[in-house]
């Protein structure tokens, strides 16, 4: 089924196919994203206005809009050049004035005629004490009257829409609807109270009142879920797609993994042991494993990595792990090569930095097998590096890779499984948006060990106490970041850069205490700064939030961050976690500029609170919305019209559980629901879903 179905072929026609709809209007139309009349459908009211009848102006409280049947009085002249022209009228109570700005009189008199009788609907406001409508919404003939909506739909605009324009082009779109076998799980529908999808177009676009906005209004929770288990259906085809590509059974005999657990100073929690069991279990079966390892700052994510790729190794084979920088990169090398010491094997690195001779041996070691786990960056994707067996790839901090590397970096080995981990906590819903198409391991309880970290908030007028206690802190041996906003001063922002900064901590502390690293520096001047702090030649960093991920010093036991209160929350708690990594008790300062806005003290408090991701992760949502909180640019999250991530987080896991279990039914979408299925997916548009199964 790879071309459109005819019954949609009225959706996808141009939109000025439409009454009312020219070029221009067309071109309006497509500023708020819409250019077919299938665009139009998934546009809903985002509010409404009351029109119903009253019997005087009397009967409400002013300012409002009101909907009146009146007897024309006289009209007034404008006094002067750009004043009003103004038309007396009387409802059943009251006199009260129409008032028109630029109105050719004789339009109004036609519009207006003394002595007749008219409906009028607008807002009425009191000036100077008289009651006063200016430019009616409506002026009817009282027989024209019962067209008028009780409720009318507000639509959003831009430059060139009306609501006349946008509410005339709605009406033609829904001429349009096909009547469309159900798609959804008809028990969900009866048990929700859903109506049918064409009825809940017609409904969602017909609002008897502001419930009928509601997110959880009938008609609306029945489309956002359509859209969402549209979504589902394309994540969960990738998924059995994915899972029926012949995978490799990889089963070791525990021996390497056995040497590590011995030497290391504690246990794994019970979360690390479930997830490498089940990632075990994964390996050792003949589909192919693509699953995502979340986990809290510090939750020990990488001794989790390390195991599975000592499966893969176990089993005769080779694993890799990538990095999105090289200086993560370079940290995973430092923390892995202990392990890799007490299982025996050789562990080595690949960047863009490797040249020559060097690269050769390196590229020559790793075909011939005779490297068994690499590190590196996505120099790791070049054409010229081959793999003996690959069988396993972990991807790190995941959001930074789309979906497309991810299945191009699955390509390079045959049938490699594939494992990402991702140390930014995300609410379920968008995690289920983002990554339905893998399965999770969810690490969420600390290693033994780990203590908390102190946070105080402290307003930036007390700065000089924050150095003084930085500057005992130093003589005692402790190591302290300090993060800023910004990397060098702007004129337009009042932030604290990272240079300035930087120049008076160095005046303050002296010469070799303070190093500074920050996004904009060359590789090497990143990675030597690193390399000083790490090794504790430099006590005190100053850094932007290059930091934010991964970075592991354990003696550093100290954060400040400045204007604290220009981060997001996630951003705060990826900052926080880079300490109490060692056996000192850690402190975070949290540096704010007052007078702080209502958000701007609720995130802060949230974080005094609670060192929980998740919860955090959830209140980021809550307060910033979908597309910020993993920075919708790059966050390959879907855009979806009708739904809302934050509010209708539910119905994303039902969408994601009733696609799977879809599939499991009818993987190719042979049955008649399954049918039905395939004409919501393309009238979401779902062309990766329609290719799937075209190939499937």
């Amino acid at each position: 089924m790879s071309t459109r179905p005819p019954e949609l072929f009225p959706l996808f026609a141009a939109l000025d196919t439409l009454p009312g709809v020219g070029e221009k209007t067309a071109h309006a139309f497509a500023q708020i994203g819409v250019e077919r009349p299938r665009d139009l459908l998934f546009t809903l009211p985002h509010s409404g206005i009351d029109r119903r009848p009253r019997r005087s102006i009397r009967e409400v409280v002013l300012p409002a809009t009101v909907t009146v049947e009146v007897e024309v009085g006289g009209h007034l002249p404008a006094r002067a050049k750009g004043k009003p022209t103004r038309v007396m009228v009387r409802d059943a109570e009251t006199e009260f004035q129409l008032v028109f700005f630029h109105a050719k009189g004789d339009w109004l008199e036609k519009q207006l005629p003394t002595g007749q009788r008219r409906v009028i609907s607008g807002r009425v406001e009191i000036f100077d004490g008289v009651a006063q409508m200016a430019h009616p919404d409506h002026i009817l003939r009282p027989e024209d009257a019962r067209d008028l909506p009780a409720f009318e739909p507000v639509y959003p605009l831009s430059s060139g829409l009306t609501q006349r324009v946008v509410a005339r082009a709605v009406q033609g779109a829904l001429t349009r609807l096909p009547q469309a076998a159900e798609w959804a799980d008809p028990a969900l529908v009866a048990r929700e109270g859903w109506p049918a999808w064409a009825d809940a177009v017609a409904r969602a676009h017909a609002p008897h009142g502001s419930d009928d906005l509601a997110p959880t209004a009938p008609a609306r929770a029945r489309l956002a879920y359509d859209e969402l288990f549209a979504h589902q259906v394309t994540l969960a085809l990738a998924r059995s797609q994915l899972r029926r590509a012949k995978g490799r059974v990889s089963r070791g005999d525990g021996a390497l993994r056995a040497r590590t657990l011995a030497a290391l100073p504690f246990a794994p929690t019970a979360a690390q042991a479930r997830a490498m069991a089940e990632i075990a279990a994964d390996m050792g079966s003949a589909a192919r494993m693509n699953r995502l390892l979340q986990g809290d700052v510090g939750s020990g994510k990488t001794l989790v990595a390390f195991m599975a790729l000592l499966v893969a190794v176990e089993a005769g084979g080779q694993g890799v792990m990538m990095a999105p920088t090289e200086i993560l990169a370079r940290q995973h090398l430092d923390s892995l090569a202990p392990l890799a010491q007490a299982a025996g094997v050789r562990l080595e690195i690949l960047t863009g930095r490797d040249k020559g001779a060097e690269r050769a041996a390196k590229l020559a070691d790793l075909a011939a097998g005779r490297i068994a786990i690499l590190v590196g960056t996505h120099a790791v994707f070049q054409r010229e590096v081959e793999f003996a067996d690959l069988r396993l790839a972990v991807v790190d901090e995941q959001h930074r890779f789309g979906v497309a590397q991810r299945m191009e970096l699955g390509a390079k080995g045959r049938a490699a499984d594939m494992l990402v981990m991702t140390a930014t906590p995300i609410p379920r819903s968008l995690s289920l948006a983002q990554y339905g198409d893998m399965d999770v391991s969810l690490l969420d309880e600390k290693p033994p060990g780990r203590k908390p970290v102190k946070t105080a908030l402290i307003s930036t007028g007390r700065i000089d106490e924050v150095v003084a206690h930085l500057r005992r802190a130093l003589a005692d041996g402790r190591q302290a970041y300090w993060v800023c906003p910004l990397v060098e001063d702007s004129e337009t922002v009042d932030l604290t850069s990272a240079e300035e900064r930087f120049r008076a901590l160095r005046v303050a502390f002296g010469e070799g205490v303070v190093g500074l690293v920050h996004g904009q520096l060359p590789a090497a001047e990143k990675d030597a700064a690193m390399a000083a702090f790490v090794a504790g030649r430099t006590r005190l960093l100053v850094a932007t939030t290059v930091i934010e991920v991964g970075v592991n010093v354990p003696n550093a036991s100290i954060m400040v961050i400045e204007r604290a209160e220009s981060f997001g929350l996630a951003q705060l708690h990826q900052l926080r976690g880079r300490v109490g990594r060692g056996a000192a008790e850690s402190t975070c300062l949290m540096l704010y500029q007052s007078p702080l806005t209502g958000s701007g003290e609720r995130r802060l408090q949230i974080l005094r609170e609670t060192e929980d991701g998740f919860r955090i992760a959830e209140e980021d949502l809550a307060m910033r919305g979908a597309g910020d909180v993993l920075g919708t640019a790059q966050s390959g999250l879907p855009r979806f019209r009708v739904a809302d991530l934050e509010r209708q987080a539910g119905l994303m896991a039902v969408a994601q559980s009733d696609a799977r279990a879809l599939l499991a039914a009818d993987p190719a979408l042979e049955s008649p629901r399954g049918r039905a299925v395939r004409l919501l997916l393309w009238l979401m548009e779902q062309d990766r879903a329609i290719r799937l199964i075209s190939v499937g």
